[in-house]
């Protein structure tokens, strides 16, 4: 048996898009699925990440699974419709179908919804015996503890720029209105076995590893316990974490000493107002100086994230979003426009303001602009967005930011000139750009149950 794992990716993101080697570390998603199929089916695997080269058309599979988000799921749609009419079983998985099942069943033979790791061994026991069902859901005592080791070795290595990467914690409890996880996944945390999770990134090649969890300040003993075990591996990692860490000092030195060198924040506004719409009440517009002084003071770069377009914002946040960014010097600053997913309590929300006017998803890739903002046309929210981009990735500003180039200076060169890059090509990705899937044939697909065992 032959089973392929593809993740579509849209326009921007896509191979030979704006999003280069540089600017992506390899996802997580399709290396598990690949290692929890169980060893005695003897199955082929292959994996195909769009982000890091095309998927073929003449793929040579029997089992074919697909993962979405919201931003890809009309192209996840285009293939699996067209795998399905040459015969293959479609399975479709991952945040998108999670929240939207009915819509993925549509186009595939079963949808996998919340986390996989005890439903899909299951299916693909299901589907060699021919009785596969068309929905496999998490289980309510749904557990990652004793996940497998994601498979690595099924990657194209050098198309990312580490496939280093590891999962600690699972999950997000803090509840922004905007965010498609706890929608797609439920509320509740899970942590994996801090031994566990050492003995992984020991077994690592090199000395980088990236740690992309939603959120990493889970628990004040587990994270130390973590931590201070991580301290003695001699590794140096990239993690994601909120604005809290700037309230725990002895925590940033903990980081410090376990080899942390970058992290992911999310500023998410210059607006005091907005922190309260996002409900991201962990951030505090006016502690964001002091914060960037003590991570620098430690040696670790960051990556701060701002959405635009929240109801209390004007025009003026993008000339004052850019004006912080660059006093404050964060080292990699990442803008993108507030986006509403489907049932979370923001589309909700616009939606009953009747406010969305955008229905195709490839549109909802948090770089362009799906509904009306409140104080702003749409137009300046999205023009708003590009000049930020393109001035904040102007050289002068990058070398401004980056000065004295003392932490971690030569990946924050690289990812700076990789965002440079992106802001250069942003306006190039149109609507037409956007929703165009025409590289994949449209044929005639076989109704949505009719697969192997359905």
């Amino acid at each position: 048996m032959k089973i392929a794992f593809l993740a579509p990716a849209g326009a921007m993101h896509r191979h030979g898009g704006s999003f280069g080697v540089t600017l992506h570390y390899a996802p997580l998603t399709l290396t598990t699925l690949a290692a929890l199929v169980p060893d005695e089916l003897g199955a082929e695997l292959v994996i195909h990440d769009e982000t890091a080269g095309p998927i073929p058309l003449d793929l040579d599979a029997d089992l074919i699974c697909l993962t979405a988000i919201t931003g890809t799921a009309e192209r996840v749609y285009a293939f699996a419709d067209y795998f399905r009419a040459l015969g293959r079983t479609v399975v479709i998985g991952g945040v998108h179908a999670s929240m939207l099942p009915d819509e993925a069943a549509q186009h595939a033979d079963a949808v996998v919804t919340g986390f996989a790791e005890q439903s899909f061994p299951q299916l693909c026991r299901d589907f060699v015996a021919g009785q596969l069902k068309p929905r496999y859901h998490q289980a309510a005592d749904y557990s990652i503890v004793g996940r497998p080791i994601p498979r690595r070795d099924l990657l194209a290595r050098r198309r990312y720029i580490t496939t280093n990467t590891v999962e600690v914690v699972r999950g997000c409890a803090l509840g922004c209105t905007f965010c498609a996880y706890p929608t797609a996944f439920g509320p509740t945390v899970h942590k994996r076995p801090v031994k566990e999770v050492l003995d992984e990134i020991e077994a690592l090649p090199g000395k980088y590893v990236c740690i992309p969890d939603v959120n990493l300040l889970t628990g004040r003993a587990y994270t130390e316990e973590f931590f201070t075990g991580l301290s003695h591996l001699g590794k140096q990692w990239f993690g994601l974490v909120t604005s809290a860490i700037g309230h725990d000092d002895d925590l940033i030195q903990l980081f410090e000493r376990s080899g942390c060198k970058g992290l992911l924040i999310g500023f998410e506004s210059v607006n005091e107002q907005s922190q309260k719409f996002f409900k991201k009440r962990v951030n505090k517009v006016g502690g964001y100086p002091a914060l960037m002084a003590k991570l620098h003071d430690a040696g670790i770069a960051v990556q701060g994230c701002f959405a635009f377009g929240g109801d209390d914002e004007d025009a003026s946040v993008f000339e004052r979003t850019v004006e912080l960014v660059q006093e404050i010097k964060v080292d990699l600053p990442r803008y993108s426009i507030l986006t509403p997913f489907p049932r979370t309590a923001y589309y909700a929300q616009l939606e009953e303001q009747g406010r969305i006017f955008e229905r195709h998803w490839a549109m909802y890739d948090v770089e362009h602009v799906v509904y009306q903002p409140a104080k702003m046309s749409v137009d300046e929210l999205y023009e708003g967005t590009v000049w930020a981009w393109q001035e904040t990735y102007r050289t002068r500003n990058v070398l401004q930011r980056l000065a004295p180039f003392d932490h971690a200076p030569l990946p924050g060169l690289l990812t700076n000139v990789g965002y440079m890059g992106y802001a250069k090509k942003f306006q190039q990705f149109t609507r037409d750009v956007m929703t165009d899937n025409s590289d994949i044939p449209r044929v005639d697909r076989r109704p949505a149950g009719a697969g192997v065992g359905s």
